[in-house]
């Protein structure tokens, strides 16, 4: 039987000083023009955290708003707050700053995040007021260091310095003298990505009602890749990520696959649930500092505030089959294959037609596609267009094609079976991903009764093929428990057994 997707759970981090200090735009900026204009008035284009809760596309990621309800605003989204809007969802939370540090600290495990002792006085007991906040956690934040070694280990020792509010308030330093896969900039990387994902798994673990001691097995899809010299990206987010998020029964191991990975990540997950090998399995990704305030130069220079000011998490509770939650139907996976093509028409079939016409479907046979999710508020300044819809387009432009439907019918297909952007842009996470937790609650409310995924990525990023890369899957209504076709069902097993040893023992009398 088809594994289910049990539970999804999305988080955000307000992160406006890593956006200055982190991003990769902004440092790029610091080398090769240090004195630009766009440095000199980014800090005035940052928004404060009750803007970030309030911003429609946010809290539609957290599960207060559904895609339906985020679609029916007029864009641009940035200056149509949400009344009453709280920094908790259905699916997750907002995390401010201040209290990310904390936990960034908490899950350094070799003594090398040290934070002002002023600050950890002013921030913990905050902290500690959250209800995922476990002993353990809390345990690992130490009390503090002075100032004078602060500062002295960013002015000398050549630490990343951290930040909160535009004042230096901690550092992270080096974890080798010479390894630039340990440098300060990369452990910095890392754990945010690391705590990011901690927050959404901790997160799943509530929603989805299952005791932590029974997921056997997580699979870590973000962007990073942690390493060093001799094996740059030899992992593993999966176990140390589990290991802080308290789930001392499981193992696992990091899925890469650029912004597809997170699919690639949930078709395994769901064969290994199916196959009998584990019951439980999480599929975890953290944030990405780097991509912090990534299209920033455009968002400044329409006089925008910088979008881009959140690390993005998400994970999803892929189980054995409960005849209640929907189904990752593995009858239907698309697939982007080595030969393929890289044109969108060549992705698009085949991640979407192609595993539709093997099972005797049409495209409009699938209620939602999830694609390339992004924000249209983020992607627009900056001259990328409205991904989301130009994924459909492409989709519905295929149906008619193939003669299911007819030009004209091409706007509605798009509103129907699209949807608008509206996670952030944080590579990994828009592909499909942040869909899941409304598509499952759509799926059990009967509003939809399949929805299919897709993940796409580009391979030629890493310098060592110019291949693209894709895949693609169905979550579906749950069709109940089953017997498998075609064989016994467990009593008449038993039946058979009990007779076979009846008449064994009367062959014996």
């Amino acid at each position: 039987m088809n594994s289910v997707l049990k539970a999804a759970s999305y988080v955000l981090v307000h992160a406006p000083d890593m956006v200055l200090h982190n991003g990769t735009t902004q440092t790029t900026e610091k080398v090769v023009n240090p004195g630009s204009d766009y440095l000199k008035t980014l800090p005035q284009h940052l928004r404060g955290f009750d803007q970030v809760v309030a911003y429609p596309p946010n809290q539609t990621y957290i599960g207060n708003l559904s895609p339906k309800q985020l679609g029916e605003l007029e864009q641009p989204f940035f200056d149509k707050p949400v009344e009453n809007a709280t920094r908790q969802g259905k699916f997750g939370e907002i995390l401010p700053q201040d209290e990310f540090l904390l936990l960034f600290q908490a899950c350094d495990m070799f003594d090398l995040v040290h934070l002002d002792k002023d600050f950890v006085a002013a921030t913990k007991p905050a902290l500690e007021q959250h209800p995922l906040m476990d002993a353990f956690i809390l345990g690992r934040i130490r009390e503090g260091t002075a100032m004078e070694q602060v500062e002295r280990f960013v002015k000398e020792e050549g630490a990343e310095g951290l930040y909160y509010n535009g004042r230096l308030v901690g550092y992270i330093k080096r974890a080798h003298d010479v390894d630039a896969n340990l440098s300060a900039h990369v452990m910095m990387e890392n754990l945010a990505s690391k705590a990011s994902a901690v927050l959404a798994l901790k997160h799943l673990v509530k929603v989805s009602g299952i005791e932590a001691s029974q997921i056997d097995y997580v699979i870590e899809c973000s962007e990073e890749a942690c390493g060093d010299m001799n094996q740059r990206g030899g992992g593993n987010f999966a176990k140390s990520i589990a290991e802080m998020a308290g789930l001392p029964n499981a193992t696992g191991c990091d899925v890469r696959g650029f912004c597809a990975a997170p699919s690639h990540a949930l078709v395994t997950a769901a064969s290994l649930v199916k196959s009998g090998t584990f019951k439980n399995v999480a599929v975890v990704a953290g944030g990405s500092t780097a991509k912090l305030g990534m299209n920033g130069k455009d968002h400044v220079r329409k006089g925008m505030q910088v979008l881009e000011d959140v690390l993005g998490g998400f994970a999803a509770l892929i189980s054995e089959n409960d005849g209640q939650n929907p189904e990752i139907d593995l009858d239907i996976i698309g697939r982007h294959t080595v030969g393929t093509g890289a044109s969108p028409q060549a992705v698009i079939t085949s991640l979407v037609l192609t595993p539709l016409e093997k099972v005797g479907m049409k495209i409009q046979d699938i209620d939602k596609y999830a694609a390339e999710m992004q924000n249209p508020d983020i992607t627009k300044p900056a001259g990328a267009g409205d991904v989301p819809q130009a994924n459909f387009k492409m989709i519905g432009a295929l149906a008619v094609k193939s003669g299911e439907l007819p030009r004209e019918g091409l706007n509605d297909f798009i509103l129907n079976h699209g949807m608008v952007g509206w996670a952030p842009t944080q590579g990994h996470i828009p592909s499909g991903a942040p869909y899941l937790g409304h598509a499952r609650q759509e799926i059990l409310d009967g509003d939809i009764t399949k929805a299919m995924i897709v993940g796409k990525g580009s391979l030629f990023l890493g310098r060592l093929t110019n291949q693209f890369d894709g895949i693609s899957f169905v979550l579906k209504k749950n069709e109940g428990k089953k017997e498998p076709s075609g064989g016994a069902s467990k009593e008449e097993v038993r039946g058979l057994i009990a007779q076979a040893l009846r008449d064994f023992a009367a062959s014996l009398s």
